[in-house]
């Protein structure tokens, strides 16, 4: 398997709706570079609007790697996720060209710079507690690990009950955390690492002026479409945020405005994981949100990114 250890990436990462996608196109516009995609909704088929995919105009000709990649009824894996993301490190490398990871999945990320060995499995463990899944709900489950391990559970989901079932299944086998068996950040690491960073109050207002917008550009229909195509049968993409909440909407659970207001909430908490997550890692360089559109800041970074690329 490529383990991308020879190409010399670029990661631009932080919490959703910061600006991370356009600061990644202008940057590879800068370095000659591709983009590939570590947002783990991104890389499912016909997922557009509620993840904020890109469109063709707004990718300005920059090639963009690992979107549209899975059928929304297939299960998310951050190891095949992990071959698949050096795979294309390798193959933008190989042609002279410069890796750009943009997204805001932690373990992605980590996965694609080559920061992660997954410990193994015990089909007798993960039987058990997928059982309790099955019964209880991941709600119990995720109580259990916010005891064990706060920290892998702020990196989680409360809804995504296949990853708590695996940090708890890794936490049984190994004895340890399931943030301890991560490495430790590396700076040694031949990859630039920049994080864009707004001020919460900001944060939340962009994030609600997103969801108008999703909902405004047909995100209803999209919704419609994706759960003739089975995304209730997904085990991922039936709990991505926005999607979540509009299939209890088109079940009758709820209204569309009350859909709206949970996805709204459900997203501010999913970004402040998303910070938790970013902030531990000595290895970024923060930017401020309100500076990554002044072409002299991204010129100083796109400067400071080819002198690691040349060494």
């Amino acid at each position: 398997m490529p383990d991308g250890t020879g190409a010399r990436i670029i990661a631009v990462v932080g919490p959703t709706a910061a600006g991370k996608s356009a600061l990644g196109v202008r940057l590879a516009l800068a370095l000659g570079g591709e983009v590939i995609n570590a947002d783990s909704m991104q890389l499912y088929r016909g997922m557009d609007i509620g993840t904020a995919k890109l469109t063709a105009e707004e990718r300005q000709g920059v090639p963009h790697h690992l979107l549209d990649v899975w059928d929304v009824r297939q299960t998310a894996n951050v190891a095949g996720y992990q071959c698949l993301a050096q795979a294309a490190i390798d193959d933008v490398a190989a042609r002279g060209r410069v890796p750009i990871l943009v997204g805001g999945s932690g373990l992605y990320i980590r996965g694609a710079l080559g920061d992660l060995n997954f410990p193994g499995t015990d089909p007798a463990v993960r039987e058990r507690l997928e059982a309790e899944l099955a019964t209880g709900g991941p709600a119990a489950l995720h109580d259990r690990l916010a005891w064990l391990d706060p920290v892998a559970a702020m990196a989680i989901l409360p809804s995504n009950g296949r990853r708590i079932v695996r940090a708890l299944e890794v936490i049984e086998i190994s004895g340890r955390p399931f943030t301890a068996t991560l490495p430790a950040y590396a700076p040694s690491r031949a990859a630039v690492q920049v994080g864009v960073r707004v001020p919460r109050d900001e944060l939340d207002r962009r994030i609600t002026a997103r969801v108008d917008a999703m909902w405004a550009a047909g995100f209803e229909d999209e919704v419609w479409r994706l759960e003739r195509d089975g995304l209730r049968d997904g085990r991922t993409a039936s709990r991505a945020l926005g999607y979540a909440q509009l299939l209890r909407y088109l079940a009758g659970e709820w209204t569309l405005s009350r859909a709206r207001d949970e996805t709204i909430r459900a997203t501010r908490r999913f970004a402040r994981r998303q910070e938790s997550w970013f902030r531990r890692d000595p290895r970024i360089t923060w930017l401020d949100a309100a500076t990554i559109t002044d072409a002299g800041v991204v010129d100083d970074l796109a400067e400071a990114a080819r002198a690691v690329i040349a060494r």
